[in-house]
């Protein structure tokens, strides 16, 4: 039985909640710590006010996040980075890998020509960093623009927003795409491993970047390549990533994405419990309750004892007994038989001189019958 527990524990002796690899599962309830979100939408590069950092002729530099430690990258890693790039005279946007969610490898000293300004600014960042990098178009795409990239003029100057996820310290500078099955997905274990560590210590962005990284290893297509008992290896380390990734968002109460991170899981195995509850979890904080009580009922099929799940169902079902008590008092008032109206108490002194008038008006109109 996969039990679903509610407390982050680096040990449970009872009941260990493990993945196929045999490590701690993680798991979370709470939203005890709550970061910055990750980079919006913009029509143009974003306004940042630090200090500029001349780091090269044609490169210059201004944090708009600080990095975790003091290490940075240095010739020959392999560094992991989401970006999005605009022209400096147009403010065209003409590339974003957070849109494509799929981070971007760059192997420092191996980069392409028209990625040198954009390596001079990624090797003076610390891993988790933020920073706007300003390129002069002979480190970029040069005299004749890009063919990729119609909008990119030649000699155009480029602005970056990057973060730098994390980076591998290899001797030999070895990429993704040199390395055999067994290497990336041990990289990418190891990763997962390093992540689940960051989480016991609530450092939750850390751990989030580390369970990217494990998960840049195995890309779409790489996992496309593999079959039989080597995908059963890639899953067995890809798909705790993402259940973890979906345990930090719903502590840092970035409800959405976990719930994308959940369907990934689903994607590749529906009866993940895991999967299930989290989407269940974060689907219930954002009022879904019809949908988070199909999750909660199809985890249940798959672990029809799990406490937790039963739980989570008996809330749903209290809150929705809740709501009808209040619908119920609110429709009550709304159409309830009204009382009858009470007759208003008569004034005699009014009816007397009510009558009065009207027997003088009587005779009058008699008198004047007489005179015609």
């Amino acid at each position: 039985m996969v039990e679903v527990k509610a407390e982050v524990e680096v040990e449970d002796q009872q009941n260990p909640v493990s993945d196929q690899d045999g490590e701690n599962d993680i798991v979370t309830e709470g939203a005890s710590v709550v970061h910055g979100e990750p980079p919006q939408e913009e029509s143009g590069p974003p306004n940042v006010e630090s200090e500029v950092e001349v780091l090269h002729d044609k490169v210059t530099k201004q944090i708009m996040k600080e990095g975790h430690g003091q290490k940075k990258p240095s010739k020959y890693s392999t560094c992991f980075l989401h970006y999005r790039a605009w022209t400096e005279s147009t403010q065209h946007k003409f590339e974003d890998t957070w849109h494509e969610q799929q981070p971007l490898e760059i192997v420092l000293g191996k980069e392409k020509k028209e990625m040198t300004g954009l390596a001079i600014g990624i090797s003076s960042m610390t891993a988790g960093e933020r920073a706007l990098l300003r390129v002069g178009c002979e480190l970029g795409y040069g005299k004749e623009g890009s063919f990729s990239f119609p909008n990119v003029p030649p000699m155009a100057d480029i602005v970056y927003e990057v973060e730098l996820i994390g980076f591998d310290e290899t001797k030999e500078g070895k990429a993704r795409g040199d390395m055999t099955v067994e290497e990336r997905i041990g990289a990418a274990d190891r990763r997962k491993m390093d992540g689940n560590l960051l989480f016991k210590e609530e450092k939750l962005e850390e751990a989030m970047q580390q369970y990217e990284m494990a998960i840049a290893y195995m890309g779409d297509d790489f996992m496309f390549q593999l079959y039989g008992k080597y995908r059963d290896m890639a899953l067995a380390v890809k798909n705790p990533c993402h259940l973890n990734m979906a345990a930090c968002l719903i502590k840092l109460e970035r409800y959405d994405e976990a719930i994308a991170q959940c369907g990934i899981v689903l994607v590749e195995d529906e009866s993940n419990v895991k999967a299930l509850f989290r989407r269940g979890k974060a689907r219930a904080v954002l009022g879904q309750t019809d949908a988070a009580r199909e999750d909660f009922l199809k985890a249940r099929k798959y672990a029809p004892q799990d406490k937790a799940i039963a739980k989570e169902l008996r809330l749903l079902a209290e809150d929705d007994k809740a709501v009808y008590h209040k619908q119920k008092e609110l429709y009550k008032g709304l159409f309830a038989q009204r009382p009858d109206p009470k007759p208003e108490p008569k004034n005699w002194l009014i009816l007397i001189w009510q009558w009065l008038l009207s027997v003088f008006y009587s005779l009058l109109r008699r008198h004047r019958q007489k005179a015609d």
